[in-house]
């Protein structure tokens, strides 16, 4: 497995396999790579002749200037990791490659990249869709692969997809999760261990949301969930929405949609962690 830190070879590889009809899997990361990472190398290199992972820590799409600092990088480890998963190679790029000039383009994405995470982050989509769409333009993948976890960004992209007109085809896998039910994700390393017992709490009390379908209504249900998490003390929602799956609005009645979603993201200490679960796929 060969690792490229430009962008002219690396092109030059993939042409080379794509002229004689090989298919290119794509999946975008920011390293600090765990199960979950794997899991879409693993589709990836099940579906395609060529599996590209990018390891790049996109500062475009930091609001937070200390999260952007203390976000996890050890690029060895991340690599190891691809080549014993299968990825045919890794593109390892410096932020002057990926952004020779500043990148100023603005996407325009409706209300998806204002409400959740857009609300709270504000910006945060807007360089995800100038990273992603700059990985496609040199990458030209035939299909990408994004995790069920970041459930918003998967529906922007998608969305970038279709509005932009990019021939890329976006495959979305189930959130992998650790054996007490946290989502797998990077941000989990810097937890403390007192905070990681805390955690699990999460993805429990977003599980029990699903019995409790036919107790409550929507509005009783954003309480009851917010005030459950909010019992431990080294806990704290930011926000929790029930939404439909596809627009991200808010819905009022679960009658409302075929399609829900409830999205999370809790503040444990410093660490911002997400998660989400499906009421009706």
């Amino acid at each position: 497995m060969d690792v490229y830190k430009t962008i002219e070879p690396l092109v030059q590889f993939l042409d080379s396999h794509r002229g004689v009809g090989r298919s290119i899997g794509f999946v975008p990361t920011m390293g600090a790579l765990h199960m979950g990472h794997v899991s879409l190398i693993k589709e990836s290199v099940k579906h395609d002749d060529i599996t590209v992972v990018s390891i790049f820590v996109n500062p475009n799409q930091f609001n937070n200037p200390d999260d952007l600092k203390r976000y996890p990088r050890n690029p060895e480890k991340d690599t190891e990791i691809c080549k014993e998963a299968g990825a045919s190679l890794v593109f390892l790029p410096s932020v002057e490659v990926v952004y020779p000039k500043p990148d100023t383009r603005i996407f325009d994405f409706g209300s998806l990249d204002k409400v959740m995470e857009g609300k709270h982050r504000p910006g945060h989509f807007n360089g995800v869709a100038q990273v992603v769409s700059r990985f496609f333009s040199i990458i030209n993948p035939t299909r990408a692969y994004f995790g069920q976890k970041d459930f918003q960004q998967l529906a922007i992209i998608k969305r970038m997809v279709k509005d932009y007109k990019i021939d890329v085809e976006i495959v979305s896998h189930p959130t992998v999760r650790e054996k007490d039910g946290l989502a797998m994700s990077s941000r989990n390393a810097l937890l403390t261990p007192e905070q990681r017992k805390s955690a699990p709490l999460i993805a429990k009390t977003l599980l029990e949301t699903r019995n409790k379908v036919k107790v409550y209504c929507v509005k009783d249900m954003l309480t009851w969930v917010e005030k459950t998490i909010n019992t431990n003390p080294l806990l704290r929602v930011e926000y929790f929405s029930i939404v439909d799956a596809e627009t991200l609005d808010e819905i009022e009645q679960w009658s409302d949609t075929n399609h829900i979603v409830g999205c999370i993201a809790v503040n444990v200490g410093k660490v911002r962690l997400i998660d989400n679960i499906l009421f009706k796929p």
